[in-house]
Parts: C-alpha cells; structure tokens; sequence
C-alpha cells in the first residue's frame, strides 16, 4: 500500500477510536491536508482519489459524529474501489455503538531518523530512496497545471528526514521539495582534476584516488577533542589525511578500502596533508568527489555532505520531470537550455561548460518573467484614461524667461518628455534620473505650473520635513509670477493645527494649487478636489502602499517619480521597465566640478587645516562618520566619540553640530536647519544627512572611514557640497592605510559623473546597493541573474517586447504554461508602477 494510503487509513482508524471528535490530528482532520495532498500526488495516487479525500475533509468539521463517520466509511470504500490493495488490511469501521468490535490503531512506527541521524555527526551514509513514479500533472509546467503540485509536499516526505530536520531546515528557506530545486549553491569546488599523489603541489584543490594503509586515532587539547590520521597510498606516493572531532570515522575507515578524497592539499612538518577533506568509496557514485561539487549555504546542525545528499536525492528525481514553461520557439531563439536539464545542471553539473549554460538559462528565466511583469504593469497603466494639459509655447516661454538661469539641455529635453505626457491622454508615469545638483525640481516645478495653468491641483511628497520644507521654497519662488504664495502651501507634521485646517480647506475646494509634504498628504483628512499631478521624489523612501494612496488621491494623475540615485542603464531597463525614463546627466552651468582627494589616515590634519581655511574665508564644512558611536566589533571611526574631540582639540574656537540617527526628528530637522542658517561652522554626521539638503555654504566633505561605503553612498554625500558657485572639496579618509588604493576611492578621485561612478559601483558590489530602491518585492526573486550581464538582459529584455507584442495576456494556448510560471514569479502582488 502507497505510503500516503497508509497514513489515511491510520488517521481514519485513530478518529474511529476517539468516537469521531476530529481530534485525530490537532486541529481537525482537514489539518492533514497541508503535508497529505502532496504527498499522494508524490505516491502517484489518482487525482480523482486525491479531490475526493480533499472535498470530504474540508467539510468534515461541520459534521456530526454519525454523519462523519458515514464519510469515512464512504470515503474508504470509495478508495478501495481504485485501489483493492486498501481492503486487504482492514476497513474503517463505523461510530461507536453500531455493535462494531472495537481495535486498536496500530501504532506509527517511531521517527527513527530523527533519533538516529543528526546531520552534525553524520553517522551513517544517507542512502537515497526515490519517490514514487511522479504523474505528469505533478510537476511544474506538466499539460494540465504549470503549479508543481508533487513540489509542493513537505520535506518530512523524504527518508531520513523527520519533523526535527524539516524545522531545521526551514531555516534556510527550504519548506516543499520545489524550495529545494530552487536553492542554488552559493559556490562549486572542483574536482574534477584527478592527479597521483607524487604530483601534488601545495595550496591546489584535487581529487585523489588511493587506498587506505593505516588508520590512527589519539586526543589532543587534554582529552577535550580527537584527531583521525589516516594515510593513503596510490602506488606513486602516500599522503596523509587528517579528521578532526570524527571519532566514528575510526570504525567507518578500514585498512585496504580504496577510497577517493578531494580537498586542499595542505603541508605539516615538510610533509603533503589533507585536512578533514571530503571522501566517499570509490566504488560509491561520486557525489562530494571527483567532480564539481556544489556547495550550499548551511545553518546550525546541517552539515555540506548531508544536505548535499539530501539535494541529490530531490535533484536527480524531480528535475528531469519539470515540464518547460518557456515556449520553445524562445527557447531556440534564445538558444537556451531546457529547464530540467538547468536545474539538474545548476546543482550538480557534469563540466564547466553545462554548468555556464544552465546558470545562463535560470538567469534568463528571472529577467525574463520581471520585464514580462513591468510590461504588463505599463500596459495596465496606459490602459486608462487621463486627463489632457497643454500650455501654449508662448505661455512656456515666459516661464523660461522669467527663470534666473538657462535651462540645461538635459532639462530641456525632460521638460519636453513631461509636456508630451501630459497632453497625450494618458496617465503620465515617468522616472526623472539626475545626478546630484542636475536641476530636477525645476523641470517638476514647470509640469506643476502647466497642470494648474489648467485650473487642476498638483501634490508633492518629499521622504523628510526639511526636503518638503526647500521644495516649498523653490516651487513658490519658481512659480511667483503664475501663482500666489496662499495657493502654494507647505503641510508637514510641525504644521500648526490651524494651519493644516486652512490648508486641506483649501484643497478641497481648489484655491490651493500645490500642496508640498511628508506622508502628511496621504492621511484620510487631506482630500483633494481635482488632483492631477503627483510628484514623488526620493521615491525609493516611500512604500509601495504610501505612492498608491497618493495616486488614489485623484482620478488617475499624471505621476512623475524623481530620484538623485544615478542608476546604471542595465538596472534601471531591468527594474523600471514600466516607467518611461528622463535621465538628467549634466549639471547647471556654473556649477564647478567638485575636487577629490583620498588621504591616507595619518595626513588626516591636512584635512582640517583646509577645513579652518574655507570657514576662515566664510564657508562650511561636513565631517561624516561610518558609525555613531565605537564598537568592539567593527574598527571605524564613530560621529559621537570624535565630537567630543574635534570640539575641545581639534577646532576649539568653532562652532561644530552633531547629527545622527538616534536623535529624534524634529531634533534632526533644527540641527540641519541650524547648519544652513550658519549657526554651527561644521556639521558631525552619519550618514543621516539627507539626500537634496541644500547648503550652498558648504564647500567641504571630509568622509571617515571612507572605505566602509559604497560608490553611490559617497556620490550622494560628496553631493552636499558644491552646490553653489565656489570651489568645493570631498576628502575620503580610509580606515587604514593599506585601504587607501581601494577601488571605489580612487574612482571617486577620478570622476564626478554619477552614472559612471553607479556603472562602476554595479561590477565591484553587485545590485544590492540598487535593488532596495524598487521595494516592490520582486528584486528578491533575483537568485541566479547578475544586473551586470547587460548582454543577457538585452536579450531577455527582447524576447518578452516581442511576445508581448504577439500576445500580452498570454491567452494562447501555447502559453497558457508560462502564464502559470508568470503568475507564480510574481506572486499575489504585482509590484508596483512607481
């Protein structure tokens, strides 16, 4: 009898014994549900089968005892009409008092895996046993379903595995037998190379094949630990391995076993060793050996052998059957791997070649399913109507004219992108990119201006109180002479009671035109009467729920997102795929660019001398800390312990204000404003200061620790100075001297230009410093895809344009597959728009 039978019948028998309660399994019946449907799938059982245990189970709670048993008797008979194999044992019998003898379930055998075998002292050699023959609606992709209904069972399904190790291992994300296909090794050893003893050289990975000569076991460190020295031989030479804390290795290793051993071949008294190498018979199938051996991320009491074994066993089974959701005619285009071949290949794969082709193809997959995603996020958006804004060039003109300065040409070209959004009947949804300084509050204050030309109101949203607050004075001074100050007003959490009132007054009755804020425009209060533009900036600091309860503030607005973020091209056509983009790299003329120098630790008072110039000649200055206060376990410089000293030794007569994260944030607000107003010389900070402060003062940036950040976090920060018209200076002081040729510091040294510093930043440090920007989710799904292969980007970037263009709603049925694949990329939340 299939092992899923079994477990029913046993259930059956217990609910029996406890007079139909639904107390068998705790919970309920139905409880079993959760690990019992995929385990029968797994057994082959019929599906027919499996719905009908599934629909009398999820209604058995609501039974009474008489009628729940007549369901199990009904149920069994039910199954042992398909399989007769059932009846032979027993039957359910029916409720007590039915004049039925009472017997007693048997009793489950005992979780003997979870006595015997801790995967941390690795006992015995796991021996693999196969599921049953899955059927072809198990698995992912299969005719019927793309949903891997077997993949879905829980791990406890598998031999040698008992609750404790499921618990275990689900700390590392591993629940159902698809979590494991999907759990790519972090890394490969290989051993592939085989080579005689006499060959080896010190410092190389290899696998050897010899045969045991002599085992010897003896404690050291007091009794308190042991050691395994076993020395092997292959007729060329001999080499001794060594195995620390593996006592039962003493009886596991015999003399004359030929054994293969792959490790790094270390030197001990001016002799070759092996230190606790990786070793298996050779007349075993090569797993951890001579071969490229994959290496996982492990957790505590999981060992690499263990769940290396454990994949094995759900690998080579289970991958093979995965039905390919990518149409074929992509496939071959593409000139891609087949799915299972890649997922077979990814975990344990037979050459270097195979194994670039199936890292190649599960890449290929993600960037391929997140442009799919974006497309259809842009289609959904310009599917619906917008209001149109247009202005006359004339009317254009005169605000140009009326600007104290000459629009760049990057800020000409975004003014035009905004203005063909506006007028094309569409809801806008446009990305504004631009460096540090490039101009960008401008080109929104004009969209704005066009938008209340048309008698329609227009909302701003900034990430902090002091942002909003120096928006609300550029927009009024930018617009002076089309609106009046009452109707561009600033609504923040400091904003008087009476104030706020007047102000959502005026919003809901159309007399104010902008409203600049925080998150304070979102709350239930502020009700807008004609909201048709919304600009968010910094928008990677706002939720996804706080831009759609901005956007859900009007009836389909022109949405314009702004980030001082340079994004390198690859990232940005990979996660802003549904937003049209305006890239602003060119800053205002006028603007110098900025001097930077990396010093080494001990010229540090070079630094301050030039400090005490620039606020002798009446400027600022900026010195930034990686932490904020000194911590054992990280050596770097911290802002509140150095306050103290640059107070009272280094610039005693100066007046110096601290900043970090643990202030509160209206003490974060008056400390920055205080700075600007020039009420301190020199501002102590983390890295709190925020992004777009304005403090044309501010001539120097002197960074500790400057090595501990990344090339975008030092961009940003070198931003907050030069900001004005006179010559300013970024200073990057490392933690130690051998840091100072650190690759970002000196490609800080050599460019100004963010996007190239951004460029730079994605090869050294990976997407991670980008990826938070979306928060949407879906950058987290990113398990194989390198941002930086802008080649395999482009080229999944191609084929999803081009089958979105055939058939955007994947109705076809060729596609109904990957319309499941899709649907399971994503999840339930499709990210979102902004």
């Amino acid at each position: 009898m299939q092992t899923s039978l079994e477990k029913l019948r046993k259930f059956f028998r217990l609910e029996h014994e406890n007079g139909y309660s639904n107390n068998a399994i705790i919970g309920g019946l139905a409880k079993m549900l959760d690990f019992w449907e995929g385990e029968a799938r797994a057994d082959g059982i019929q599906e027919e089968v499996i719905q009908a245990v599934v629909q009398r189970l999820r209604s058995y709670d609501g039974l009474s005892p008489q009628s729940r048993a007549d369901a199990l008797k009904g149920l069994w008979k039910r199954i042992g009409d398909t399989y007769p194999e059932t009846q032979q044992k027993t039957r359910v019998p029916p409720a007590k008092g039915e004049g039925q003898t009472q017997s007693r379930p048997p009793q489950p055998p005992p979780d003997s895996a979870s006595k015997r075998e801790t995967p941390r002292h690795e006992p015995r050699e796991y021996k693999p046993r196969p599921p049953a023959t899955p059927r072809s609606e198990n698995v992912p992709g299969a005719k019927t379903s793309a949903t891997p209904a077997a993949l879905d069972a829980k791990l406890t399904v598998l031999q040698g595995v008992g609750q404790r190790h499921a618990d275990t291992l689900a700390r590392l994300g591993l629940h159902t037998l698809g979590d494991m296909l999907y759990y790519f090794p972090r890394r490969y050893d290989d051993y592939t190379q085989l080579k005689p003893i006499k060959e080896l050289f010190y410092g190389e990975q290899v696998t050897v094949i010899g045969t045991i000569q002599s085992i010897h076991s003896r404690p050291i460190r007091g009794g308190k630990a042991s050691i395994i020295e076993v020395v092997i031989s292959d007729g060329t030479g001999g080499l001794r391995l060594s195995f620390f804390n593996q006592p039962w290795l003493a009886n596991r290793l015999k003399s004359g076993d030929a054994i293969s051993v792959s490790g790094k071949v270390d030197q001990y008294l001016g002799r070759l060793v092996m230190n606790s190498p990786d070793w298996e018979p050779v007349d075993v199938e090569s797993l951890h050996t001579n071969r490229i051996v994959p290496v996982y991320s492990l957790t505590e009491r999981v060992t690499q052998k263990w769940l290396r074994n454990l994949m094995n066993q759900v690998v080579t089974y289970w991958a093979p059957s995965v039905v390919d959701a990518l149409p074929e005619s992509i496939r071959t285009s593409a000139r891609l791997m087949r799915l299972g071949e890649a997922l077979l290949q990814v975990h344990f794969p037979d050459s270097q070649e195979k194994l670039q082709a199936a890292r190649e193809r599960l890449a290929f997959d993600e960037i391929f399913y997140l442009q799919m995603g974006v497309l259809r996020q842009k289609r959904d958006w310009k599917s619906v109507e917008a209001r149109r804004f247009s202005v006359p060039d004339e009317w254009m003109s005169a605000r140009l004219t009326s600007l104290p300065f000459t629009l760049t040409s990057v800020q000409q070209n975004a003014v035009k992108d905004i203005r063909a959004d506006l007028d094309s009947g569409k809801p806008m949804n446009r990305l504004l990119q631009g460096d540090v300084g490039s101009g960008k509050t401008v080109v929104a204050a004009l969209a704005a201006g066009i938008v209340t030309a048309n008698g329609a109101q227009a909302a701003i949203m900034s990430p902090t109180a002091i942002l909003a607050e120096q928006h609300h004075r550029n927009f009024t001074n930018l617009l002076k002479d089309i609106l009046r100050p009452e109707e561009i007003r600033l609504l923040v959490g400091d904003t008087p009671e009476s104030e706020k009132e007047a102000i959502r007054a005026g919003l809901a009755n159309n007399t104010v035109k902008i409203v600049v804020g925080t998150h304070s425009l979102i709350e239930d209060p502020v009700q807008f009467a004609d909201l048709q533009f919304a600009v968010i900036d910094e928008q990677h600091r706002f939720g996804v729920e706080q831009r759609a309860m901005l956007r859900s503030k009007g009836n389909n607005p022109h949405l314009l997102v702004m980030t001082a973020t340079p994004i390198p091209r690859s990232l940005a056509l990979t996660l802003y795929g549904d937003l049209d983009l305006s890239i602003m790299d060119e800053l205002p003329a006028g603007r110098k660019p900025i001097h930077t120098y990396v010093l080494r630790p001990q010229e540090r008072e070079r630094a301050f001398t030039l400090i005490r110039g620039q606020i002798k000649d009446g400027k600022q200055a900026f010195i930034i800390y990686p932490l904020i206060e000194e911590s054992e376990k990280i050596d770097a410089r911290a802002a509140v312990d150095d306050y103290e000293t640059l107070s009272k030794e280094v610039f005693p007569n100066l007046k110096l204000g601290l900043l970090h994260g643990r202030m509160r944030p209206d003490e974060k607000d008056e400390t920055m404003l205080k700075f600007r107003d020039k009420a301190y010389h020199i501002l102590v900070s983390t890295t709190v200061v925020e992004v777009g402060v304005d403090v044309p003062n501010a001539t120097v940036m002197l960074i500790e620790g400057a090595d501990r950040f990344g090339l975008a976090q030092l961009h940003q920060l070198r931003g907050r100075v030069g900001r004005g018209a006179d010559q300013s200076f970024c200073l990057l002081i490392p933690t130690h001297e051998d840091k100072t040729e650190n690759d970002r510091l000196q490609a800080m040294a050599e460019s100004n230009d963010g996007f190239f510093l951004a460029e730079k930043d994605l090869q050294l440090r990976g997407p991670g410093e980008f990826l938070g920007t979306r928060q949407s989710g879906y950058a987290s799904s990113l398990r194989m895809a390198s941002i930086t292969d802008v080649k395999l980007i482009e080229k999944a970037r191609s084929q999803a344009q081009k089958l979105f263009e055939q058939d955007a709603d994947l109705s076809q049925p060729d596609h109904a597959l990957l319309a499941e694949a899709l649907g399971r990329f994503w999840g339930e939340g499709k990210g979102d728009v902004s």
